[in-house]
């Protein structure tokens, strides 16, 4: 993957890696993403995911590679900290304090502080102020962590996997949120997630880790755009396979099948050619480079 255009990017990484030993967490990650738009993060588990999140919020430093994001690069220091918000997969709240409590600490640690408006934001979800977080359900828990996130009026919201454990109305819950968040254009996120077919609700940038590498990253809509599924009689590939990147084939006696990502026009007309939904593209991308991909969890109406 070429360099990406630092000046384009609110976050951008430029041969990021980290190793541990001899095993490589990721490595030659390389991204932009624009300001104000909302990154779906895809990957199998042990695909990078976390490990990328955390060099980006300055919690783990790359071993090879660089960062950026909202003009700096990340470091466990004050000047950057007040940049951006970061939401752990724990969500990490304190369960014998009340919501209140986290309020009062976010106002007197964060000098951009918005406490009126994370007030207002948690009593719209009727969420009791005075209660103690432990106390409060699993959807509760996580919209009382993105409020506070929010509430330090950061330029970069990085959300590591926030709605696994929730039920379909929490993840409803929570992505309406945060889509309310975002509406203005000011805020970039990046979201971590198996779960594509919330991706699509509220992202419109994708980027897709496998085996610890960068497989995608680009506009949603432009990856709607080009990628297909061809089929045809089956016949030689090779033409295909050279002007195009075919992420995954299927062959029969009689037919083959392809999904592929175009890099312009196909001059064989006889291919038939079908739209394919981000849930099967991100499948195909996963599944490069592994026999037994791990599959994103699917959509209800994909089951």
């Amino acid at each position: 993957m070429t360099s990406p255009d630092r000046a384009a990017g609110a976050i951008v990484a430029d041969g990021l890696g980290k190793r541990y030993g001899a095993k490589w967490a990721l490595r030659d990650c390389s991204f932009a993403i624009p300001q104000g738009r909302v990154c779906g993060l895809v990957g199998a588990n042990g695909a990078g995911k976390t490990t990328l999140l955390r060099m980006l919020s300055g919690l783990s430093r790359p071993t090879t590679g660089r960062a950026e994001v909202a003009g700096q690069t990340p470091r466990d220091a004050v000047e950057y900290l007040g940049e951006i918000g970061y939401l752990a997969q724990d969500v990490p709240l304190y369960r014998r304090w009340s919501v209140t409590d986290h309020l009062r600490m976010g106002a007197h640690l964060n000098p951009r502080w918005e406490d009126t408006a994370g007030r207002e934001r948690l009593r719209a979800l009727r969420i009791p102020l005075e209660q103690k977080v432990g106390t409060l359900s699993g959807g509760q828990r996580a919209q009382v962590a993105l409020a506070l996130a929010l509430a330090k009026q950061p330029h970069v919201l990085m959300l590591d996997e926030p709605v696994a454990a929730l039920d379909p109305l929490a993840r409803r819950g929570f992505l309406s949120t945060l889509s309310e968040a975002v509406a203005d254009g000011e805020l970039t996120v990046i979201l971590s997630s198996h779960l594509v077919a919330d991706l699509e609700r509220v992202c419109d940038h994708v980027i897709v880790l496998s085996d610890a590498q960068t497989l995608l990253a680009d506009d949603l809509d432009d990856v709607l755009a080009t990628h297909r599924l061809l089929t045809g009689p089956r016949r030689d590939t090779a033409a295909i396979e050279r002007d195009h990147t075919v992420l995954r084939i299927e062959k029969t006696h009689r037919q083959v099948s392809m999904w592929v990502q175009l890099h312009g026009p196909l001059h064989d007309p006889n291919w038939h050619v079908e739209e394919l939904g981000l849930e099967e593209i991100m499948l195909a991308y996963l599944g490069l480079g592994s026999a037994a991909p791990v599959e994103p969890e699917l959509s209800e109406a994909a089951r």
